[in-house]
């Protein structure tokens, strides 16, 4: 007997835990349509109002892991690793870390996803090269692994495609934040991929799914639980996201900011830090580096060598993007109409980022999705972000804004600095990195 999508939701709402049957009917439905829109939105609210015990989301998991293609690598001879992160506002991490632990001689097969909410997403960024496929073939996104060892994509209509479904309707029905839903969504992809080992980037702060510790750590031990309990060597590091990382948000110019790191003009200390920090718990995980210290060897020789940034640009040269992005990025990118100076009202430390306001900025500006499928503008959002602790002066730069003309520049730097708060006292930076989660 075919259960009733409403049946499902009112199990769910009623605060009970769903069957396996249930959990099966829902994803199911979720392929075929008999779950429409609204009954998928309805069902992302009680799962987000009720939650889902560790078995619950095992079943949801493993069942939109199978709703689609599953990845073998039968031809490689080195790990196959990941990271993933929950996203933050101006987080490039994933563009610097693939490349390094690919030039370290793992395989990385990232499969990334779309904007979500106020913050950004890679596939979103990578789109802002022009040519660049984040959609090949399966076979061909295999062929760029094992020939390159690196390859970025976005889901495939292949890949878990319950879960691409149910991961735009979370996007616009403000049900991003649930636990069981964020780690169903991660982890079957990730697990589609073929892993032998994960590392979770989980964010935590203002500018994060995650507002607090108590949250983070709740996701950062459910995806090391779910993933470890699949057969997939899986480690957590909960990092700071109270301040835009890096020194730029938004899509272009955040592939700017990895090409500047990458070829090491410009590697920002605190996003710096986090690629260390996750880069060596990948290399260690795969048994690539016996512990951190031959880990950050490694890391430091294929930066210093260039190695890591050559990884990337003939990854970005594979799936369609010029054979010259490190020379010349802006000749494949898009520019702004406007990009002006965002200067400081008052004299004082910069103390606090609303940093999630920032992020709803550039949606804002079109630089991230009011709505499902909408597309988006790559050339908005900001650049020359000063870091959380910095001394300004009236009149110094606090950021430059990129916009698409001077009303929307206008609207968005005040959004900008109604998003800083500038003080006479320095208060506790919180750090870069909290702790790890195994």
């Amino acid at each position: 007997m075919m259960l009733l999508p409403q049946e499902i939701i009112r199990t769910k709402r009623d605060g009970s835990a769903l069957s396996k049957d249930e959990i099966a009917g829902f994803v199911d439905g979720l392929i075929t349509g008999n779950f429409n829109d609204a009954q998928v939105g309805s069902m992302a609210m009680a799962i987000f109002q009720k939650g889902m015990n560790t078995q619950e989301i095992v079943e949801l998991t493993m069942a939109m892991m199978n709703s689609g293609e599953i990845i073998n690598w039968p031809e490689l001879d080195a790990p196959i690793v990941d990271k993933h992160s929950t996203g933050g506002v101006g987080d490039k991490v994933s563009f610097m870390l693939a490349a390094i632990v690919a030039a370290c001689g793992a395989y990385v097969p990232m499969i990334s996803g779309r904007g979500l909410g106020h913050t950004g997403g890679t596939s979103d960024k990578l789109e802002s090269i022009a040519g660049f496929n984040v959609q090949p073939s399966i076979k061909q996104f295999q062929m760029i692994v094992k020939e390159l060892g690196i390859a970025i994509i976005s889901q495939t209509d292949n890949l878990a495609p319950a879960d691409k479904r149910l991961y735009g309707i979370r996007d616009v029905t403000g049900t991003v934040e649930s636990i069981p839903l964020i780690t169903a969504s991660i982890l079957s992809k990730k697990l589609a991929a073929g892993l032998d080992a994960l590392v979770m980037d989980v964010k935590v702060g203002n500018g994060a799914m995650m507002q607090n510790m108590e949250d983070a750590t709740a996701l950062a031990q459910s995806i090391v639980n779910v993933a470890n309990g699949a057969g997939v060597k899986t480690q957590a590091i909960i990092t700071d996201m109270n301040q835009v990382l890096g020194t730029s948000a938004g899509n272009a110019v955040e592939i700017y900011e990895t090409v500047k790191y990458l070829t090491g003009k410009q590697r920002e200390p605190r996003l710096h830090a986090i690629v260390l920090a996750l880069a060596s718990a990948m290399l260690i995980n795969t048994n690539i580096a016996k512990d951190e210290s031959s880990a950050l060897a490694k890391i430091n020789h294929v930066l210093n060598t260039g190695q890591a940034a050559e990884v990337f640009s003939k990854m970005i040269h594979a799936l369609g993007g010029p054979s010259n992005l490190l020379e010349d990025p802006w000749q494949a990118m898009r520019k702004a109409n406007v990009i002006t100076d965002i200067l400081a009202p008052e004299n004082g430390y910069i103390t606090q980022m609303q940093t999630r306001d920032i992020g709803m900025a550039i949606v804002g500006m079109k630089g991230g999705r009011t709505a499902n499928g909408q597309m988006i503008d790559h050339s908005v959002g900001f650049d020359r972000i000063l870091p959380l602790g910095t001394v300004v002066n009236r009149g110094d730069v606090v950021a430059r804004i990129h916009a698409k003309d001077e009303e929307q520049m206008k609207i968005a730097s005040q959004q900008y600095l109604s998003a800083l708060t500038i003080g006479d006292i320095v208060e506790e930076i919180p750090p870069a990195i909290y702790q790890t989660v195994s």
